[in-house]
């Protein structure tokens, strides 16, 4: 282990959970998982904190429970994501005039041009969340990808500027302080999922993320290495669940667990003769669902998802040409059966499932490999990239910390004390036979799932 890396903390403010994950790169550049835990969150709609009370109790409930795995981490600091309908990107350009041209252009002045965009109108309310550079110009070279080393009069670049507002900002920052905590910056969600997801040869070929979380789906498009569109899309995870709850008339507990459980984003590929039997309640009798119209619901929902991934792409001019690396969908939503088919179908760009394994060290569980939490290690490699490029002010004399037995595969998988008392665990299921069924309301007692199949599944699929 090289004991001379910082320990970064990953802070994710979700709609649906709140994660914190601490890592530290080892010797061959991977990340190491020194400490993880998460907690419900309830003060969270639509990636905008809301209920700044109860966004503090799931901050500590998830913190208690990395420190529980791993008491030697010391948590002060930590990368936050930012997402939410308030988020928007403009497109700007700037200029600086250098006092000697004859000399070579060097990072300081890279970094005081981008300070400069800081300065940029921006609409009252909105406040600039992150400057991100595209391609530069020196005199009259254009599309220069680093200007360091060239000499002239004058550098420029285009800019991607990502604004939130300012209230939703400040529900963040006052919900991580009051948490005993510090920021030591705010990252955009999908542009953290694709530095956890994606390698160097995707940016190159060109690549657009989609990461479905719980209250919102963030897009970020590159091409050519470079970023050069970001998005919020208003429709998540939730709004299926919301839809299933509605349209089949079962708890909101209950079309959770039949999406992440018995959902699949085609319609096509689930079996016509296939029940879900949900326990009535008090008394009431068994109602039995089609895990076809199951499907079609979530079909409807997701294809208006990727409907709006579509529309973004081509008011942007991104096709097949400039996208050759396709779609790469991450984030918890991206667990659905058959949603690359579907993601395929709609958009007609090849897809698949980002999961942020590509950076992490060998040996780790298999949860943290999940793409529910490409966020929260894409924020750790975002304070890898600040501390690498010395944008940050790192503390010295790194502690040495090991990674816990809990965290290393084979062992006992860590169990999060918040979401217990809501797990329903899945068990396998046998023809006519029937049992007590534990959650929901703690009362039910019967099975969740009674499938029967028929010789015409055959001709079906």
């Amino acid at each position: 282990m090289n004991v001379e890396q910082p320990i970064i903390v990953g802070l994710d403010i979700g709609t649906t959970k709140i994660a914190v994950i601490a890592g530290r790169k080892n010797e061959f550049g991977k990340l190491e998982i020194l400490g993880f835990g998460k907690a419900n969150s309830n003060g969270v709609k639509h990636g905008q904190v809301l209920n700044i009370d109860e966004t503090i109790k799931a901050i500590k409930a998830a913190l208690a429970n990395c420190l529980d795995l791993n008491p030697e981490l010391n948590i002060d600091e930590v990368y936050v994501g930012v997402a939410g309908h308030h988020i928007k990107s403009l497109q700007t350009r700037g200029d600086i005039v250098r006092e000697n041209e004859e000399e070579e252009i060097t990072q300081s002045e890279v970094d005081i041009l981008i300070s400069k965009q800081y300065k940029t109108y921006i609409p009252a309310g909105d406040q600039i969340i992150d400057v991100i550079p595209q391609e530069y110009t020196v005199d009259n070279m254009p599309n220069i990808i680093k200007p360091i080393g060239y000499s002239g009069v004058k550098l420029g670049a285009n800019f991607h500027i990502i604004t939130g507002d300012k209230n939703a900002i400040r529900n963040i920052n006052r919900s991580v302080v009051k948490s005993n905590l510090r920021i030591k910056d705010l990252v955009l969600q999908p542009l953290a999922s694709a530095a956890a997801v994606m390698g160097q040869e995707d940016f190159e070929a060109g690549v657009a993320i989609v990461d479905i979380g719980g209250g919102t789906t963030d897009l970020a498009v590159f091409a050519e290495g470079i970023l050069r569109h970001t998005a919020v899309i208003p429709f998540a995870g939730e709004n299926i669940t919301n839809d299933i709850k509605t349209g089949l008339g079962v708890l909101r507990s209950q079309a959770e667990q039949m999406k992440t459980q018995f959902g699949s984003a085609l319609a096509n590929e689930a079996k016509a003769n296939a029940y879900i039997t949900i326990p009535g309640l008090r008394g009431m009798p068994a109602k039995e669902i089609s895990v076809k119209n199951l499907a079609n619901i979530i079909q409807a929902r997701m294809s208006e998802i990727l409907d709006f991934v579509t529309y973004h792409l081509k008011q942007i001019g991104m096709d097949n040409r400039q996208l050759n690396g396709g779609i790469v969908l991450t984030g918890g939503g991206s667990q659905l059966k058959h949603l690359i088919q579907l993601t395929e179908y709609v958009t007609g760009l090849p897809a698949r499932i980002g999961l942020p394994n590509e950076h992490l060290a060998a040996g780790h569980i298999e949860e943290l490999a999940k793409p529910t939490y490409s966020t929260c290690l894409g924020l750790i490699l975002k304070g890898y990239d600040d501390f690498e490029n010395n944008r940050k002010v790192f503390e010295k004399g790194f502690k040495k910390v090991e990674v816990p037995a809990d965290l290393i595969k084979n062992t006992t998988e860590i169990t999060d004390t918040v979401l217990a008392e809501e797990t329903v665990a899945e068990e396998e299921i046998t023809r006519g036979e029937r049992g007590t069924l534990k959650g929901f309301w703690g009362v039910f007692k019967d099975k969740l799932i009674d499938i029967f199949k028929e010789e015409e599944d055959s001709q079906l699929s």
